[in-house]
């Protein structure tokens, strides 16, 4: 495709972008298990109006654009408070992979810096996120994986004896994407502790649930920084925060910590130059709309939000359970749930071919592997719908019987 002879008007742009569109989930009708969450028409106008101002503006250089140094500060500040972080520190990134990313580049340098650590490796459960495993191959860190145990979380033992001189951090998931689960943080952050590691918290999928979860009298395991060994957590805004792609935050137990993120280089004709993220240049519209959105909801409107989701997941999980044919895999503790066949019912489903005919009927899961799964990331505008959502599942069971889909990919990506 050529770069066109002459520009389009407004319109013409509107219509044809409307049009490409038109096959993309539909996430404002709540039929989307994850990738969009959506906090109403309110906040999305409140959103839409911040995303205008802040359209051109660059965190490259808050020396420029001093709003943003401040946006930034107090969303991180936000943030550290809800995750009880007193001296914690850190910076909006432009998502999870980018907050894990810097966290694994600092358990890096200050292995090296403080320990002498020239072949790095961390330590990491199989649920651990896809993005460890991209920090690890741009980074040069060996990874050694452990097992999980019966109920999704990390073996503890296998961690122990996956440790060396040479473990720069060691990785727990609150919860870990794929079975929605609480990996044991106490007592994995004691391991890295007692080894001079970092010990990261994933929290990119439940930093803006389990607190507001805590408030409402649920029962959460301990995972932030109240548990001691814990040195740097991720928490998304962009999920469950419900702030436009691509806001997270990364936070460091402390700024001593923290320093070990930083790039610094002065030995250039463009002058002094320090970044604490892979970008350079930062896209103020994402900071922006993040701190807009945690002033527009509020303590109570993420409470009435958490409330919605873990209502929707609880139904979600009984409308699973009471299917036959259907399980659910472990005890989803936050709003991840994995949908997977039952193994001792007769005829065998496949849940790939269900999945395929309720995205036929406009709902959208990402497919996962193993085993053979429907994961669905629970959110608010879930909750209106639960009811249509488990109709139409037990239909798509009964359609597909003991029917099965040759496609067994279980992408997770953007590849072309």
């Amino acid at each position: 495709m050529r770069l066109p002879e002459a520009g389009s008007t407004k319109d013409e742009i509107l219509d044809r972008l409307a049009a490409k569109r038109a096959s993309d989930v539909r996430w404002q009708e709540g039929r989307t298990f994850g990738m969009i969450y959506d906090a109403g028409p309110e906040a999305d106008e409140v959103l839409q109006a911040v995303a205008a101002m802040f359209l051109h503006d660059n965190a490259l250089n808050t020396l420029a654009f001093p709003s943003l140094g401040e946006i930034q500060s107090e969303v991180v500040g936000i943030t550290a408070d809800l995750l009880h972080g007193t001296e914690a520190a850190g910076f909006i990134t432009s998502g999870g992979t980018e907050s894990i990313l810097m966290a694994v580049k600092a358990a890096r340098e200050r292995g090296r810096a403080e320990r002498g650590v020239t072949r790095p490796e961390m330590v990491l459960p199989v649920s651990a996120h896809a993005a460890f495993h991209k920090a690890a191959h741009y980074f040069g860190i060996t990874v050694r994986k452990i097992p999980v145990d019966a109920d999704w979380r990390a073996d503890v033992e296998a961690a122990a004896a996956a440790i060396s001189d040479d473990t720069v951090l060691v990785v727990g998931s609150a919860p870990q994407y794929p079975q929605g689960v609480v990996d044991p943080i106490p007592e994995l952050a004691a391991l890295a502790a007692a080894a001079g590691a970092n010990f990261h918290t994933d929290a990119c999928m439940g930093g803006f649930v389990l607190p507001f979860m805590e408030r409402l009298g649920h029962p959460v395991p301990p995972w932030d920084f109240r548990v001691d060994g814990v040195t740097s957590i991720s928490a998304d805004i962009h999920k469950l925060g419900y702030a436009p792609k691509g806001a997270s935050v990364v936070l460091h137990r402390d700024k001593s910590l923290r320093r070990f993120q930083t790039f610094v280089f002065d030995d250039w004709l463009g002058g002094f130059y320090a970044s604490p993220n892979m970008q350079g240049t930062r896209a103020g519209l994402p900071m922006a709309c993040a701190w807009a959105i945690l002033h527009h909801l509020g303590l109570e409107g993420y409470l009435r939000l958490t409330e919605a989701t873990i209502e929707a997941r609880q139904l979600l999980v009984e409308g699973v359970m009471a299917q036959p044919g259907l399980r659910v895999l472990g005890e989803p503790q936050a709003h991840l749930v994995a949908i997977s066949a039952d193994p001792g019912a007769e005829p065998t489903l496949d849940i790939f071919a269900v999945g395929d005919v309720l995205l036929a009927r406009g709902w959208f899961h990402d497919r996962q592997t193993p085993p053979d799964s429907l994961h669905a990331t629970v959110s608010a505008g879930n909750r209106p719908v639960i009811g249509d959502y488990l109709r139409d599942l037990a239909e798509s069971v009964a359609e597909v019987g003991g029917g099965r889909v040759e496609d067994r990919s279980t992408s997770y990506s953007t590849l072309e």
